[in-house]
């Protein structure tokens, strides 16, 4: 396996924005599941972690120097872990090469150590090597409704930047083409997030 520099792909140049989940495992040994967004190389081989230092996934990752970045389609898994963890947990088997856990129906995965971590500014600043990785099925296709739920799911994570017209104004926005092009898992992901963001945010508003 090469080794890397610590230093993280850019976006716009070699790097790029995946959204994904990452599994890390609490002190306990049980599993947190969490969207993240680092921004990737072209190989998959860096992954450029930003946790905000109030996560549980930060926790983990100082704590546990590892971690799996998964790329999948099912979008109601975003949509419950971005705002708390899946219940039920979805399917879980072990990881081989690090101490962690793989979702079983993701279609990629990428085991990673760090390589670098600076917690100097309040959003973390980590950059991981891939040391193991897996096909397990095919990606469904692009979506619209899909990519919508993943909209309405990074929304609902940044409630406290917004005002309530905002908040409402993009759901509106978010709404139309999970609509025209969304199938029930679509519908069942927004309807969740939507639910989540009135009794967090817009009680009187939705």
């Amino acid at each position: 396996m090469p080794q890397f520099e610590a230093k993280p792909p850019l976006v716009g140049a070699e790097g790029r924005i995946l959204e994904g989940i990452v599994t890390t495992l609490n002190a306990d040994g049980s599993p947190n599941i969490s969207p993240m967004g680092p921004i990737v190389d072209e190989a998959l081989d860096l992954l450029w972690l930003r946790p905000f230092q109030t996560s549980t996934t930060y926790q983990n990752l100082k704590r546990t120097g590892a971690g799996v970045f998964h790329l999948t389609d099912d979008v109601e898994l975003f949509a419950q872990a971005a705002v708390g963890q899946p219940n039920p947990l979805p399917r879980l088997r072990p990881a081989e090469k690090i101490d962690g856990v793989i979702l079983a129906d993701a279609c990629r995965w990428f085991a990673f150590e760090i390589e670098s971590l600076d917690d100097s500014a309040d959003r973390t600043s980590i950059v991981a090597r891939v040391i193991d990785r897996g096909v397990q099925r095919d990606f469904l296709g692009f979506n619209r409704a899909k990519h919508a739920v993943l909209e309405a799911a990074i929304l609902a994570t940044r409630l406290h930047l917004l005002d309530a017209a905002e908040i409402q104004a993009e759901l509106d926005r978010i709404e139309v083409p999970i609509k025209k092009t969304g199938a029930a898992a679509e519908h069942r992901a927004f309807n969740f997030l939507r639910e989540y963001v009135k009794q967090t945010a817009l009680p009187n508003n939705l």
